[in-house]
C-alpha cells in the first residue's frame, strides 16, 4: 500500500471522526491540500510529506475533546487533546512508532511558531495559517507579521502574497 492511499484513508477517518461537522472537515481538507501543495513545490522527500500530510489531516482532531473537557476550542487545548485522539485513529494503520510520535508532536505544536522544528512543522504552520487567515479572518497586520516573521518556504510566502498581500514586493 503506497503512502498516498494511506493518507486518503486517514483523511477519511478524520472526517468520519468529525462526523456531521462540515466546517471542521472542510478545514482539515484545505490544510491538508495546502500542506501537500507546498511540500511538493518545495520538493520535500516522500516520507516527510507522508508525515506532514497525515499530521495536516489530524492537526485539529482534538477540538471536540477540547470543547468537552476545557469548554474551549482554543489552539492550546487542541494541542493538548489532539495527540491521544490521533493515536486512536492511527492505530489501525500500524505505522512505525517513530512516525506516530512525529505526527503527534506536530499536532501538539501546530500553533507553536517558535522554535520551528523541521520543514514538516514549518509547512504545517504555513498551511494552517493560510486557511485560518480566511476562516477567522485575520487582520492584514497579522498576515504581514506571519509573512515577515514566520513563513519561510518560497511557496508558502507566494501563496500568502497571492491570497492576502498582492500589493507587497
Amino acid at each position: 500500500m503506497d503512502s498516498y492511499s494511506t493518507v486518503s484513508k486517514i483523511l477519511f477517518a478524520a472526517c468520519a471522526y468529525n462526523g456531521d461537522d462540515p466546517a471542521r472537515n472542510h478545514h482539515l481538507l484545505k490544510v491538508h491540500n495546502y500542506s501537500r501543495m507546498i511540500a511538493e513545490a518545495e520538493q520535500v522527500d516522500e516520507h516527510t510529506r507522508f508525515i506532514l500530510e497525515t499530521a495536516a489531516a489530524l492537526h485539529d482532531i482534538g477540538i471536540h475533546n477540547a470543547e468537552h473537557i476545557h469548554g474551549s476550542s482554543s489552539g492550546k487545548y487542541q494541542q493538548i487533546e489532539g495527540p491521544a485522539v490521533a493515536r486512536e485513529i492511527l492505530q489501525p494503520f500500524a505505522l512505525p512508532e517513530a512516525d506516530v510520535e512525529r505526527i503527534c508532536w506536530l499536532i501538539a505544536h501546530h500553533h507553536v511558531y517558535h522554535p520551528i522544528d523541521g520543514i514538516d512543522h514549518l509547512i504545517l504552520l504555513e498551511a494552517d495559517f493560510l486557511v485560518n487567515a480566511w476562516e477567522e479572518p485575520y487582520t492584514r497586520q497579522q498576515i504581514e507579521h506571519f509573512y515577515d516573521n514566520i513563513a519561510a518556504t518560497k511557496t508558502g510566502k507566494a501563496l500568502l502574497k497571492l491570497h492576502y498581500l498582492p500589493d507587497i514586493n
